[in-house]
């Protein structure tokens, strides 16, 4: 039982630096409801989604006006669509439909987004998850809120090859069936290495194996409560040293999780149902002032990109886990510094001038909390070369026993250095190219497996 005396101090805080609740996610199994008949199973699906989900955001409106903190996004992330299919297999009619039905389903309970169209292809493809990753261009083009999520590798079973290549493939389908949004659809599809089974962020969603038929989770994130503790820290002391900045950092992220937690059991005891994690992810938003790259700028990294900036994506990402290990025996999902280039006014602009460049990104997610997020790549980037970028950050999660991801959207008809916008939480950004392409065309076509590394041998 949490005592709200504890989390007064905390609570404080909301008032003068806006600190929010960024998603309540309710979790939701809706295995129960698969049938060899198309139509049963999508009315099936929709009344499990009513049944489940249909107090959600009147809950958390009410939780929200309560204590006092916004409640950004109420979403919903179910078990993965690709068991649903397995008595479809080859029926993309069929999983397109599936994905209408969850479309459908949100927009009558009013989530604003539904993850877990989604597949578990690390060690091999079942028909279910085939019929699913082949139906993906036409399922996320033709639905407004349903996000897609493919894991293709883990530390225990290594990197499948040929599923990279496939959903690389699938992505560029998709950023051309949404030509006319600057291919916005593959910004609803995100590639995984040891893919969390407790994630409540979008588009990486998903209810997994081993979670509850209903669960709630929390995802909270502050960057700009972050970036004003270095600032009042750096005027007390301009002298500070760094570890003296990453025991701000890690007191500040305490007393934000510990927000989170209070909320997330609000609303799970609202709805009768248990209570997950909460997720301390410093997500920003395109606004400023709520930029993780102005938490590096404060640090000290004057350009982003710039030689020490991987360490202080290092340093940030640490001590965010141990503030919110601390305040939380209950921390999932993500928990960490996020680097979704459109969505962070500061690294888009380092993008923008050339500082910040993909293969530093690249590094940077060797010691972030996710991967390569929401950047644009040219329309005409070639499918070996996004199956490279997949496998890179797959490699890098695997060999680190760390979630990576990859959220690259092909804008169709863009070169290098043209700008998108696509407008609220998706944020603006200017089109990248990896340094080198169109050679790695004959290693992805091997296909077959990257073997788990030796270290994965742990039991």
């Amino acid at each position: 039982m949490l005592e709200l005396a504890d989390l007064s101090a905390t609570l404080r805080m909301i008032g003068e630096e806006n600190l929010d609740v960024r998603t309540v996610t309710i979790g939701v199994n809706l295995n129960g409801c698969a049938s060899e008949d198309p139509d049963r199973l999508c009315a099936a699906v929709r009344d499990r989604i009513r049944t489940a989900a249909g107090r959600l955001v009147e809950t958390a409106d009410t939780v929200s006006a309560r204590y006092g903190v916004q409640i950004v996004n109420k979403r919903l992330a179910i078990s993965p669509a690709s068991v649903l299919l397995e008595r479809h297999a080859g029926r993309i009619d069929t999983a397109v439909a599936l994905a209408k039905a969850l479309d459908r389903a949100v927009e009558d309970v009013g989530i604003d987004l539904v993850g877990g169209y989604s597949a578990l292809v690390h060690k091999g493809m079942t028909p279910g998850e085939r019929t699913l990753i082949d139906a993906l261009p036409e399922a996320l083009s033709e639905t407004r809120h349903v996000c897609a999520s493919i894991n293709i590798g883990s530390t225990k079973a290594g990197i499948n090859v040929g599923a990279a290549a496939l959903v690389a493939e699938k992505c560029l389908l998709l950023a051309r069936a949404t030509k006319d949004r600057n291919g916005f659809g593959a910004a609803k599809l995100v590639v995984f290495a040891n893919q969390p089974e407790d994630n409540p962020f979008m588009a990486g969603a998903e209810l997994g194996a081993g979670e509850p038929g209903v669960v709630i989770n929390v995802g909270v994130s502050g960057p700009g409560v972050v970036k004003r503790a270095l600032d009042r820290l750096l005027a007390r002391r301009p002298g500070a040293t760094l570890d003296e900045i990453a025991e701000e950092v890690k007191h500040t992220s305490y007393r934000v999780t510990r927000v989170g937690e209070l909320v997330g059991h609000e609303v799970a005891r609202a709805l009768g149902v248990p209570f997950g994690v909460v997720d301390l992810a410093l997500a920003p938003t395109s606004k400023v002032g709520d930029s993780v790259g102005e938490i590096y700028q404060a640090m000290g990294i004057g350009r982003l990109g710039a030689p020490g900036t991987t360490a202080a994506v290092m340093m940030l990402n640490d001590a965010v886990k141990k503030g919110g290990s601390f305040a939380s025996s209950s921390v999932g999902g993500l928990s960490g510094a996020f680097i979704p280039v459109m969505e962070d006014h500061a690294m888009s602009e380092a993008v923008t001038q050339g500082s910040l460049t993909l293969e530093k990104l690249e590094a940077m997610t060797s010691v972030c909390s996710v991967g390569l997020d929401m950047i644009l790549v040219p329309g005409d980037i070639e499918a070996p070369d996004i199956a490279g970028l997949y496998l890179d950050e797959a490699a890098i999660g695997v060999a680190n026993r760390k979630t990576t991801g990859v959220r690259v959207i092909p804008v169709p008809g863009a070169k290098p250095g043209a700008f998108v916008d696509f407008g609220g939480l998706f944020g603006y950004g200017t089109v990248v190219s990896p340094v080198c392409t169109g050679g790695s065309g004959d290693f992805v076509r091997h296909g077959g497996h990257i073997p788990a590394p030796i270290h994965s041998l742990s039991n």
